[in-house]
């Protein structure tokens, strides 16, 4: 099967969308923003289900990804995935960087299955996850200055919830396991013990150190939606960001591999809809928010002394 793929779609497994754990272009974004943001989704996913091919050599992995990076760039694209970025891109005088950092990302998937530490984890996620976010705020126009750094902080703390609830699944599936070396060793956990139907309590503490580890970008990105512009992708961010706080609440108690760490549909309503609200009720003091801000960032020394 895997000798008659020419190109990154022919790759795709179905997921779409609608499938992902935190919302994608949700009817919040303002439907002039929504068709560019889709259009990168797309071009991602092509890319990431070649990353997580099981019947592709990683050099088979690469020269796909590697042909996908040319049909977002060059004057002829082959795969059906790039022409609605190319597009989108255009109309916006944006530049493909993010995308093609995201393709670097399933470049290292392809021939990386293993982590050491935090900091490796968070530079896999510089090129993961950040671009995302970033990508989402060039498009509407939001100033990178500002927003950037709170944006990386969520957007890696997304990625490392989706790697905690997949965890089990990601072992069995593909061998590959994000939960850095130096984290299990220090709970006495083994990667092994990531096959099993139920963690054992060493595999329970790496996790719920990571969700802890986690919860502190989540603090860290708390204040963006008080930074946007556009109100639609503020009320975005806020219940985004507001679902991953429970979620990863959720992995410090709960065990991926035996429970399901997931919103059900009415609890993902509800936790959504708070954040939304209590963004809202804020609102009138994004003046101040933002002064804030820009006092930390021409001033990091405020940020650092403001922690604990």
């Amino acid at each position: 099967m895997s000798t008659t793929i020419q190109t990154a779609t022919e790759a795709r497994t179905g997921k779409g969308y609608r499938d992902e754990n935190f919302p994608v272009a949700s009817h919040l974004i303002h439907p002039k923003h929504r068709g560019a943001i889709l259009a990168f989704y797309d071009f991602v996913r092509a890319g990431d289900d070649v990353a997580d091919h099981t019947g592709l050599s990683p050099e088979r992995k690469i020269a796909l990804l590697d042909a996908l990076a040319d049909d977002l760039t060059g004057s002829r694209p082959t795969d059906s995935a790039a022409e609605p970025l190319r597009r989108e891109l255009a109309a916006r005088g944006l530049a493909p960087t993010h995308a093609l950092e995201l393709l670097d990302a399933f470049r290292l998937d392809a021939r990386k299955s293993r982590y050491a530490d935090w900091d490796e984890l968070i530079a896999y996620c510089r090129l993961s996850a950040m671009p995302v976010g970033r990508y989402v705020l060039d498009v509407h126009g939001e100033d990178r200055s500002v927003v950037w750094g709170p944006s990386d902080a969520i957007c890696a703390a997304l990625q490392i919830i989706n790697h905690l609830q997949d965890c089990g699944k990601d072992y069995r599936a593909i061998d590959r396991v994000y939960i850095p070396q130096d984290t299990l060793d220090g709970h006495g956990a083994a990667i092994s013990e990531l096959g099993a139907d139920k963690a054992s309590p060493a595999l329970r503490g790496a996790i719920a150190e990571l969700a802890e580890r986690t919860m502190g970008l989540l603090d860290e990105g708390a204040v963006l939606p008080d930074l946007i512009a556009d109100l639609r992708l503020s009320l975005e961010i806020a219940a985004i960001h507001r679902l991953a706080v429970v979620l990863c609440k959720g992995l410090m108690e709960r065990d991926p591999l035996s429970e399901k760490v997931h919103h059900g549909k009415a609890a993902f309503a509800l936790t959504a809809l708070g954040g939304i609200v209590a963004t809202l009720a804020r609102r009138p003091l994004r003046g101040r928010t933002l002064r804030s801000q820009a006092a930390k960032v021409a001033n990091p020394k405020v940020a650092q002394g403001s922690r604990p």
